[in-house]
C-alpha cells in the first residue's frame, strides 16, 4: 500500500509543474467542492452512501466552478521550464 500511495504522490509531483492557472483552480476547487459535499451528504443522509454521493457531485460542481472563474491572465502563454534551468514564455 505504501507504494502505491508514494507513487502517486511522485506522480502528482511531477505533473503539478504542467499545470496551468486553469487547471490548478479547478483542482482546487474540486477538493473544497468534495469536502463541502461530503459534510452535507453525511448531515443529510447521515450515511456512507450519503457522504459519497456528496463528495462526488460536490467534487464536479467546485471543478466547474473553479475552471469556469479562472481569469485568463496569461494570454494563452504557458511558463516552460528548459533542461539548462531558463523558463520559456510560449504558446500552451
Amino acid at each position: 500500500m505504501s507504494r502505491k500511495i508514494l507513487f502517486a504522490a511522485l506522480t502528482m509531483t511531477l505533473l503539478a509543474g504542467c499545470a496551468t492557472a486553469q487547471n490548478q483552480r479547478g483542482l482546487s476547487g474540486a477538493l473544497v467542492g468534495a469536502g463541502t459535499g461530503a459534510v452535507a451528504g453525511q448531515l443529510i443522509g447521515r450515511n456512507t452512501t450519503s457522504t459519497v454521493a456528496g463528495a462526488a457531485g460536490g467534487a464536479l460542481v467546485g471543478a466547474a466552478v473553479g475552471t469556469a472563474t479562472t481569469s485568463p491572465q496569461n494570454g494563452g502563454n504557458c511558463r516552460y521550464r528548459q533542461p539548462d534551468g531558463t523558463i520559456i514564455i510560449a504558446r500552451c
